[in-house]
């Protein structure tokens, strides 16, 4: 920082001199005001003046800043980069990352059900298995196309080969001892709901005796909700939080052909949270089989480590999809089962109880890939 001071006895005088000299963006600090006496009238003072001024740095031209040719720069980077790691071989039309030879034996409507699966969220290698097993062998152009006279007959055909399917919990294949099934699942996919639905279908379409117990003690409201379903349902409903009152308690409920238990929600990535509720369930692991809950809105890879982190806890039998009307790629219903091995059994289509679930079958999940089409 440069000071200059400037006196005299105009102070105008003195702030115009500081602007011929530094220029206009001086830069005035303050200034001082006296008196002096003049030397041949020693009784008479005249009034000067100082001023303090600071010169002010001149200001670096700062480049102009180009951000269109910036933006092209970045997109051209990214671009390159995007063909570095994921190269493309050849174009496709068949609307999957990848590459057209994994299709390669495929054509005419074979090909295009297997667009239409992809579009749909179906994983290309699951789609591929799904439909080689609706087709046959096209003389003309030697490849595989479908051998069916519609689109649905193909995929039923194929989802029957592929998926294994549990109706009802395999009830008609129970014998006299009573079972007990946990519904577990992350948080918001709808546990207590469809367990409610489940148990409403046991009591009044099959004549079952059903009970219910909560182990879902940290949510808020989520007993009382619980207890709300069981009394419009007038069954059995107890509450515990350890394994050794759940032992207990199943006991006292042994005259029941099913009893459901109803956990907390926790994430799967969660494994202090996962290992209390199998801590809680180890009182009902002599009877214990575990239906997992999952929303048709997961992507792939999610839904494949909630079952990869829910079976190291828990002895995963069923899966139960919920939420499959928030959803308008359901490819989910075919990547899971066929990629895990677990079977299928409930689909919930709604929010009422008890009549928004259906038993999953062949034809039902083929009716959602198809859903658009069809229309």
């Amino acid at each position: 920082m440069e000071i200059k001071v400037y006196e005299g006895e105009d102070l105008q005088n003195l702030i115009d001199t500081a602007k011929q000299e530094l220029g206009e963006k001086v830069r005035i600090l303050y200034y001082e005001e006296y008196f002096e006496r003049v030397w041949w009238l020693p009784l008479k003072k005249k009034k000067r003046y100082k001023l303090f001024v600071e010169k002010q740095q001149e200001e670096e031209k700062k480049p102009e800043i180009d951000f269109d040719e910036i933006m092209e720069k970045m997109e051209s980077l990214i671009e390159e980069k995007i063909k570095q790691t994921y190269p493309i071989t050849e174009k496709t039309d068949i609307g999957v990352k990848s590459d057209i030879e994994d299709f390669k034996e495929f054509t005419g409507e074979a090909l295009d059900l297997i667009k239409l699966l992809t579009e749909k969220g179906v994983q290309p290698d699951v789609a591929k298995k799904v439909i080689e097993s609706a087709c046959g062998l096209d003389i003309e152009s030697g490849k595989m196309d479908l051998n069916t006279s519609t689109y649905e007959e193909a995929l039923i055909k194929g989802i029957e080969e592929n998926i294994k399917f549990s109706v009802d919990f395999n009830v008609e294949n129970k014998d006299n001892s009573f079972r007990v099934i946990s519904f577990v699942g992350p948080t918001g996919v709808g546990k207590t709901t469809n367990l409610f639905k489940i148990a409403s279908n046991f009591i009044l379409n099959k004549n079952l005796k059903v009970g219910v117990i909560s182990t879902d003690t940290f949510k808020v409201g989520a007993i009382q909700q619980a207890r709300f379903y069981a009394n419009i349902l007038n069954i059995p409903f107890y509450t515990t939080a350890d394994s050794k009152n759940l032992r207990e308690t199943l006991f006292k409920m042994s005259d029941m052909d099913f009893v459901f238990i109803d956990t907390v929600g926790r994430s799967h990535y969660d494994a202090w949270k996962l290992g209390e509720i199998k801590e809680i369930l180890k009182g009902s692991v002599d009877w214990l089989d575990s239906v997992l809950t999952i929303s048709c809105n997961f992507n792939y890879q999610e839904a494949i480590n909630v079952i990869n982190n829910y079976k190291r806890y828990f002895p995963i039998k069923y899966i139960l999809f919920t939420k499959i009307d928030e959803t308008s790629t359901p490819g989910i219903l075919l990547n899971i089962p066929i990629k895990t091995g677990l079977p299928v059994s409930y689909i919930s289509t709604g929010q009422k109880v008890p009549e928004d679930i259906k038993i999953l079958t062949p034809k039902l999940i083929a009716s959602y890939l198809l859903e658009d089409f069809n229309e």
